[in-house]
């Protein structure tokens, strides 16, 4: 489906008009007295461990940090109706096991956005920087979302004087993060999957999401494998040259072992044939001893991939090939194997050990998921 700057705007509107309309049947199976019925108190349901969101108020809470804040301890799940919730949310460390679920599992009809970017102005003072623009921050272990579209509707066009572009859609920092039916919507910086600190290795897990974006638009030095997931670079009409911008740039710490790993996905494009590079390193100043790792397997890659030399640096310092990037079994016009320097394989051996199994251990999140 085609997209323009303002698909993120238009989306909202067709959040409303959903938030709306009656609930459908499988979510009202789920509550003891119709959707959002009041079955006990705002109370009662915490104890029994699940809050009902609503932007219209027929839930516990119109907002999802509400929900969030009253929702403490660990195991809480949250039951977001369709609609659209304008505000950021953060998720702290003590609020281990929740679990968020829209309701009307159709991640087009709940939608988290926000509009910070990293040059936005902060109120006491200052920038909000990368991480400071995100709309949703997870920095909880054991969360897991469904049926929900996290967003950042931030627009250059809107801000012509604003150098600091990055504007993240959500940052998960916790271990055994899993997202399923998804969606992430942005333009740089849209999921931002990283970890609470250089020495955490924190695994997560997305099935069946969909990510849009231009620049480095999947990044974080996270443990993370994306199955079944769909990755849509946007057109960039401030831009004429290639490249417009970069799907993953992942920046594992050297002695983590797993890094990115793109399995059974896809990747297409609204942009000229040939405009975007498949990946590019960070090694971010706070971690110089960095080696990105990104393996993209069994993935078909569109004409929007620069299929001759699909990877990049992002400074000449640390060049992709002393990192650690490499395919298997790729298909697609922006998968041609050619110059094995430009696009390093691996070997049949070598796939083995590149899977969901061995790169999450013993967590197996697609028995649930």
């Amino acid at each position: 489906m085609p997209h323009h700057p303002l698909s993120r705007r238009a989306l909202l509107a067709a959040g409303t008009a959903a938030a709306l309309a009656p609930l459908p049947a499988q979510a009202a199976s789920r509550t003891p007295s119709g959707p959002f019925g009041r079955h006990g108190s705002p109370a009662a349901r915490l104890t029994a461990g699940t809050l009902y969101v609503d932007p219209h108020g027929r839930g516990d809470f119109t907002s999802v940090q509400a929900a969030v804040t009253a929702a403490t301890g660990s195991g809480r799940t949250l039951v977001l109706a369709p609609g659209t919730y304008r505000e950021t949310v953060f998720v702290d460390p003590a609020r281990t096991g929740m679990t968020w679920i829209g309701a009307s599992e159709n991640p087009r009809d709940v939608v988290i956005v926000y509009d910070n970017a990293a040059g936005t102005p902060k109120p006491g003072g200052g920038t909000h920087g990368t991480t400071g623009s995100a709309t949703t921050t997870v920095q909880a272990a054991d969360f897991t979302a469904r049926w929900i579209t996290f967003a950042n509707d931030w627009l250059r066009a809107d801000h012509p004087g604003v150098t600091g572009t990055q504007a993240v859609a959500i940052k998960m920092q916790g271990d055994r993060g899993a997202f399923a039916h998804c969606r992430f919507l942005g333009h740089q910086d849209t999921l931002y999957a990283d970890s609470m600190s250089l020495g955490a290795f924190a695994r997560q897990y997305y099935t069946h999401c969909y990510v849009e974006g231009d620049v480095d638009f999947v990044f974080g030095r996270a443990t993370a494998v994306y199955e079944h997931c769909h990755f849509r670079t946007l057109n960039r009409t401030d831009l004429s040259a290639a490249p417009h911008g970069f799907v993953l740039a992942p920046s594992t710490a050297v002695a983590n072992p797993c890094g990115y790993l793109v399995v059974r996905s896809r990747v297409t494009s609204e942009a000229p044939d040939g405009h975007y590079k498949l990946a590019r390193p960070w090694v971010p100043g706070s971690d110089p001893t960095a080696r990105p790792m990104l393996t993209v397997r069994e993935t078909w890659l569109g004409p929007g991939i620069d299929a001759a030399v699909p990877y990049t640096d992002m400074s000449s310092t640390y060049p992709w090939q002393r990192q650690r990037f490499a395919e298997y079994r790729n298909t697609g016009p922006g998968a041609r194997v050619g110059d094995p320097a430009e696009r390093p394989q691996l070997t049949y051996e070598e796939a083995r050990s590149a899977t969901r199994e061995a790169y999450l251990g013993d967590w197996t999140p697609w028995e649930r998921c």
